[in-house]
Protein backbone atom coordinates (compact mmCIF):
# COMPACT_ATOMS: atom_id res chain seq x y z
CA UNK A 1 0.00 0.00 0.00
CA UNK A 2 1.28 3.46 -0.89
CA UNK A 3 1.30 5.44 2.33
CA UNK A 4 2.14 9.01 3.36
CA UNK A 5 3.14 8.64 6.99
CA UNK A 6 5.01 11.73 8.22
CA UNK A 7 4.26 13.58 4.98
CA UNK A 8 2.48 16.94 5.06
CA UNK A 9 0.10 17.86 2.26
CA UNK A 10 -1.72 21.03 1.24
CA UNK A 11 -4.87 20.57 -0.82
CA UNK A 12 -6.56 23.72 -2.10
CA UNK A 13 -10.23 23.81 -2.98
CA UNK A 14 -10.61 20.87 -0.62
CA UNK A 15 -14.03 21.71 0.77
CA UNK A 16 -15.90 20.01 -2.04
CA UNK A 17 -15.57 17.62 -4.95
CA UNK A 18 -12.14 16.61 -6.17
CA UNK A 19 -10.19 18.49 -3.51
CA UNK A 20 -12.24 16.95 -0.73
CA UNK A 21 -11.63 13.49 -2.17
CA UNK A 22 -7.88 14.14 -2.50
CA UNK A 23 -7.62 15.36 1.09
CA UNK A 24 -9.54 12.42 2.52
CA UNK A 25 -7.52 9.83 0.62
CA UNK A 26 -4.15 11.33 1.56
CA UNK A 27 -5.23 11.56 5.20
CA UNK A 28 -6.53 8.00 5.16
CA UNK A 29 -3.09 6.88 4.06
CA UNK A 30 -1.23 8.74 6.78
CA UNK A 31 -0.62 12.27 5.51
CA UNK A 32 -1.12 15.32 7.69
CA UNK A 33 -3.35 17.61 5.64
CA UNK A 34 -3.98 21.33 5.38
CA UNK A 35 -7.51 21.63 4.02
CA UNK A 36 -7.87 24.94 2.20
CA UNK A 37 -11.11 26.26 0.75
CA UNK A 38 -12.40 29.81 0.48
CA UNK A 39 -15.90 28.39 0.78
CA UNK A 40 -17.45 30.52 -1.93
CA UNK A 41 -19.91 29.84 -4.72
CA UNK A 42 -18.88 28.27 -8.02
CA UNK A 43 -18.29 31.72 -9.49
CA UNK A 44 -15.96 32.65 -6.64
CA UNK A 45 -18.33 35.00 -4.86
CA UNK A 46 -18.83 34.79 -1.11
CA UNK A 47 -16.74 33.01 1.48
CA UNK A 48 -17.27 30.58 4.33
CA UNK A 49 -14.94 28.69 6.64
CA UNK A 50 -17.49 25.88 6.87
CA UNK A 51 -16.53 23.55 3.98
CA UNK A 52 -12.83 23.36 4.87
CA UNK A 53 -13.58 22.98 8.57
CA UNK A 54 -16.03 20.17 7.87
CA UNK A 55 -13.49 18.16 5.87
CA UNK A 56 -10.74 18.72 8.44
CA UNK A 57 -13.05 17.59 11.21
CA UNK A 58 -13.99 14.47 9.25
CA UNK A 59 -10.29 13.62 8.92
CA UNK A 60 -9.72 14.07 12.64
CA UNK A 61 -12.79 11.99 13.50
CA UNK A 62 -11.33 9.08 11.56
CA UNK A 63 -7.99 9.30 13.35
CA UNK A 64 -6.10 11.58 10.98
CA UNK A 65 -4.45 14.95 11.44
CA UNK A 66 -5.70 18.05 9.66
CA UNK A 67 -6.08 21.79 9.97
CA UNK A 68 -8.47 23.96 7.99
CA UNK A 69 -8.23 27.39 6.44
CA UNK A 70 -10.34 29.64 4.24
CA UNK A 71 -7.52 31.77 2.84
CA UNK A 72 -7.80 33.16 -0.69
CA UNK A 73 -5.03 31.50 -2.71
CA UNK A 74 -5.29 34.07 -5.50
CA UNK A 75 -3.55 36.61 -3.26
CA UNK A 76 0.09 36.40 -2.09
CA UNK A 77 -1.02 36.87 1.51
CA UNK A 78 -3.57 34.07 1.28
CA UNK A 79 -1.20 31.63 -0.39
CA UNK A 80 1.53 32.34 2.16
CA UNK A 81 -0.98 31.83 4.97
CA UNK A 82 -1.86 28.37 3.62
CA UNK A 83 1.78 27.29 3.61
CA UNK A 84 2.45 28.90 6.97
CA UNK A 85 -0.46 26.91 8.42
CA UNK A 86 1.22 23.70 7.28
CA UNK A 87 4.60 24.64 8.74
CA UNK A 88 3.13 25.96 12.00
CA UNK A 89 0.95 22.89 12.54
CA UNK A 90 3.19 20.13 11.24
CA UNK A 91 6.68 21.57 10.83
CA UNK A 92 7.16 20.94 7.12
CA UNK A 93 5.54 20.80 3.69
CA UNK A 94 6.01 17.90 1.28
CA UNK A 95 3.01 17.93 -1.04
CA UNK A 96 0.96 20.62 -2.76
CA UNK A 97 -2.19 19.75 -4.68
CA UNK A 98 -3.44 22.85 -6.45
CA UNK A 99 -7.13 22.19 -7.01
CA UNK A 100 -8.91 25.46 -6.23
CA UNK A 101 -10.91 26.90 -9.09
CA UNK A 102 -14.02 28.83 -10.12
CA UNK A 103 -16.25 29.05 -13.18
CA UNK A 104 -17.55 32.12 -15.00
CA UNK A 105 -18.66 30.62 -18.29
CA UNK A 106 -19.75 32.88 -21.12
CA UNK A 107 -19.24 32.93 -24.87
CA UNK A 108 -16.14 34.79 -26.02
CA UNK A 109 -17.96 37.78 -27.48
CA UNK A 110 -19.92 38.36 -24.27
CA UNK A 111 -17.21 37.57 -21.70
CA UNK A 112 -16.09 40.56 -19.65
CA UNK A 113 -12.51 41.36 -18.75
CA UNK A 114 -13.40 40.86 -15.08
CA UNK A 115 -14.80 37.39 -15.81
CA UNK A 116 -11.62 36.46 -17.67
CA UNK A 117 -9.26 37.83 -15.02
CA UNK A 118 -11.16 36.33 -12.08
CA UNK A 119 -10.88 32.78 -13.41
CA UNK A 120 -7.18 33.10 -14.23
CA UNK A 121 -6.57 34.60 -10.79
CA UNK A 122 -7.79 31.51 -8.94
CA UNK A 123 -6.61 28.74 -11.26
CA UNK A 124 -3.26 30.03 -12.52
CA UNK A 125 -2.24 32.73 -10.07
CA UNK A 126 -3.45 30.66 -7.11
CA UNK A 127 -1.51 27.57 -8.21
CA UNK A 128 1.60 29.66 -8.82
CA UNK A 129 1.38 31.51 -5.53
CA UNK A 130 0.85 28.45 -3.34
CA UNK A 131 3.62 26.54 -5.12
CA UNK A 132 5.88 29.58 -4.86
CA UNK A 133 5.28 29.87 -1.12
CA UNK A 134 5.92 26.15 -0.58
CA UNK A 135 8.93 25.86 -2.88
CA UNK A 136 11.62 27.19 -0.48
CA UNK A 137 10.65 24.57 2.12
CA UNK A 138 10.74 21.81 -0.48
CA UNK A 139 14.02 23.04 -1.89
CA UNK A 140 15.63 23.08 1.55
CA UNK A 141 14.37 19.57 2.27
CA UNK A 142 15.45 18.30 -1.15
CA UNK A 143 12.00 16.83 -1.67
CA UNK A 144 8.61 17.94 -2.93
CA UNK A 145 5.60 16.91 -4.95
CA UNK A 146 3.25 19.30 -6.77
CA UNK A 147 0.11 18.40 -8.69
CA UNK A 148 -1.71 21.06 -10.69
CA UNK A 149 -5.24 20.63 -11.98
CA UNK A 150 -5.64 21.24 -15.70
CA UNK A 151 -8.68 20.17 -17.71
CA UNK A 152 -9.71 18.69 -21.08
CA UNK A 153 -11.15 22.16 -21.74
CA UNK A 154 -7.64 23.58 -21.48
CA UNK A 155 -6.01 20.88 -23.57
CA UNK A 156 -8.59 20.87 -26.35
CA UNK A 157 -10.74 23.99 -25.88
CA UNK A 158 -14.43 24.25 -25.02
CA UNK A 159 -17.24 26.57 -26.07
CA UNK A 160 -18.07 29.26 -23.54
CA UNK A 161 -14.90 28.75 -21.53
CA UNK A 162 -12.22 30.99 -23.01
CA UNK A 163 -11.18 32.08 -19.51
CA UNK A 164 -11.22 28.58 -18.03
CA UNK A 165 -9.51 27.00 -21.05
CA UNK A 166 -6.78 29.63 -21.04
CA UNK A 167 -6.18 29.10 -17.33
CA UNK A 168 -6.07 25.33 -17.59
CA UNK A 169 -3.61 25.32 -20.48
CA UNK A 170 -1.50 27.87 -18.62
CA UNK A 171 -1.16 25.34 -15.82
CA UNK A 172 0.39 22.90 -18.27
CA UNK A 173 3.19 25.37 -18.98
CA UNK A 174 3.63 26.08 -15.27
CA UNK A 175 3.82 22.36 -14.53
CA UNK A 176 6.40 21.61 -17.21
CA UNK A 177 8.64 24.50 -16.18
CA UNK A 178 8.40 23.66 -12.48
CA UNK A 179 9.25 20.07 -13.36
CA UNK A 180 12.41 21.25 -15.13
CA UNK A 181 13.51 23.74 -12.48
CA UNK A 182 12.62 21.53 -9.54
CA UNK A 183 14.59 18.51 -10.76
CA UNK A 184 17.87 19.55 -9.13
CA UNK A 185 16.12 19.92 -5.76
CA UNK A 186 14.04 16.75 -5.77
CA UNK A 187 10.81 18.60 -6.53
CA UNK A 188 8.54 16.86 -9.02
CA UNK A 189 5.52 18.51 -10.63
CA UNK A 190 2.77 16.94 -12.72
CA UNK A 191 -0.70 17.93 -13.89
CA UNK A 192 -3.99 16.12 -14.20
CA UNK A 193 -6.83 16.79 -16.64
CA UNK A 194 -9.74 15.18 -14.79
CA UNK A 195 -13.32 14.39 -15.67
CA UNK A 196 -15.43 13.85 -12.56
CA UNK A 197 -18.95 14.41 -11.33
CA UNK A 198 -18.70 17.34 -8.91
CA UNK A 199 -20.72 20.45 -8.15
CA UNK A 200 -18.66 22.20 -10.85
CA UNK A 201 -19.62 19.70 -13.56
CA UNK A 202 -22.97 18.27 -12.46
CA UNK A 203 -24.87 20.70 -14.70
CA UNK A 204 -22.62 19.91 -17.68
CA UNK A 205 -22.35 16.12 -17.57
CA UNK A 206 -25.10 13.54 -18.20
CA UNK A 207 -26.73 12.14 -15.08
CA UNK A 208 -25.38 8.66 -15.79
CA UNK A 209 -21.85 9.99 -15.26
CA UNK A 210 -22.42 10.43 -11.52
CA UNK A 211 -21.75 6.82 -10.50
CA UNK A 212 -18.98 6.14 -12.99
CA UNK A 213 -17.00 9.39 -12.94
CA UNK A 214 -16.50 9.70 -9.21
CA UNK A 215 -13.95 12.00 -7.62
CA UNK A 216 -12.33 9.01 -5.94
CA UNK A 217 -11.33 7.63 -9.34
CA UNK A 218 -9.32 10.80 -9.90
CA UNK A 219 -7.79 10.93 -6.43
CA UNK A 220 -6.14 7.55 -6.97
CA UNK A 221 -3.91 9.10 -9.65
CA UNK A 222 -3.20 12.17 -7.53
CA UNK A 223 -2.09 9.98 -4.64
CA UNK A 224 0.34 8.11 -6.86
CA UNK A 225 1.78 11.29 -8.37
CA UNK A 226 2.55 12.75 -4.93
CA UNK A 227 4.01 9.54 -3.51
CA UNK A 228 7.73 9.05 -2.85
CA UNK A 229 7.87 6.23 -5.39
CA UNK A 230 6.63 8.31 -8.33
CA UNK A 231 9.55 9.31 -10.54
CA UNK A 232 7.76 11.14 -13.36
CA UNK A 233 7.78 14.93 -13.56
CA UNK A 234 6.58 17.57 -15.98
CA UNK A 235 3.84 15.31 -17.33
CA UNK A 236 0.10 15.71 -17.89
CA UNK A 237 -2.42 12.91 -17.40
CA UNK A 238 -6.01 12.55 -18.48
CA UNK A 239 -8.04 10.80 -15.80
CA UNK A 240 -11.68 9.90 -15.34
CA UNK A 241 -14.01 6.93 -15.04
CA UNK A 242 -11.17 4.67 -13.96
CA UNK A 243 -8.99 5.43 -17.00
CA UNK A 244 -5.57 7.11 -16.81
CA UNK A 245 -3.65 8.21 -19.91
CA UNK A 246 -0.57 10.30 -20.59
CA UNK A 247 -1.24 13.47 -22.56
CA UNK A 248 1.68 14.78 -24.58
CA UNK A 249 2.50 17.46 -27.13
CA UNK A 250 3.41 15.90 -30.47
CA UNK A 251 4.98 17.36 -33.58
CA UNK A 252 4.44 15.98 -37.06
CA UNK A 253 7.21 15.33 -39.62
CA UNK A 254 6.51 18.70 -41.22
CA UNK A 255 8.00 20.17 -44.37
CA UNK A 256 11.05 22.36 -44.87
CA UNK A 257 12.69 24.64 -47.41
CA UNK A 258 15.90 26.63 -47.25
CA UNK A 259 14.11 29.57 -48.87
CA UNK A 260 10.69 29.40 -47.30
CA UNK A 261 8.07 31.72 -48.80
CA UNK A 262 4.37 32.16 -48.02
CA UNK A 263 3.63 30.48 -51.34
CA UNK A 264 5.76 27.48 -50.33
CA UNK A 265 3.78 27.15 -47.12
CA UNK A 266 0.48 27.30 -49.01
CA UNK A 267 1.60 24.79 -51.65
CA UNK A 268 2.83 22.30 -49.06
CA UNK A 269 0.14 22.77 -46.44
CA UNK A 270 -0.87 19.11 -46.52
CA UNK A 271 2.67 18.13 -45.50
CA UNK A 272 2.68 20.75 -42.74
CA UNK A 273 -0.57 19.36 -41.37
CA UNK A 274 0.45 15.70 -41.66
CA UNK A 275 0.31 13.73 -38.43
CA UNK A 276 3.07 11.46 -37.25
CA UNK A 277 1.68 7.93 -37.00
CA UNK A 278 1.25 6.80 -33.41
CA UNK A 279 2.37 3.18 -33.30
CA UNK A 280 0.99 0.87 -30.66
CA UNK A 281 2.38 -2.54 -31.62
CA UNK A 282 5.26 -4.13 -33.53
CA UNK A 283 2.76 -5.22 -36.18
CA UNK A 284 1.62 -1.64 -36.71
CA UNK A 285 5.24 -0.55 -36.93
CA UNK A 286 5.86 -3.08 -39.70
CA UNK A 287 2.70 -2.04 -41.54
CA UNK A 288 3.85 1.60 -41.44
CA UNK A 289 7.20 0.62 -42.96
CA UNK A 290 5.46 -1.32 -45.73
Amino acid sequence: MLRFDDRVAIVTGAGHGLGRSHALLLAERGAKVVVNDLGGALDGTGASAGPAAEVAELIRETGGQAVAGADDVSTPEGAEAVVRAAVDAFGRIDIVVNNAGILRDRSFGKMTVEEFDAVLAVHVRGSYLVSRAAYPYMKEAGYGRVVNTSSPAGLFGNFGQANYSTAKMGLVGLTKTLGIEGARNGVKANAIAPVAWTRMTSSLLPAEFESRFTAERVSALVAYLVHDSCEVSGEVFSVGGGRVARVFVAEGPGWRSDDLTPEDVAANWAAVMAEQPYLLTATESMQAML
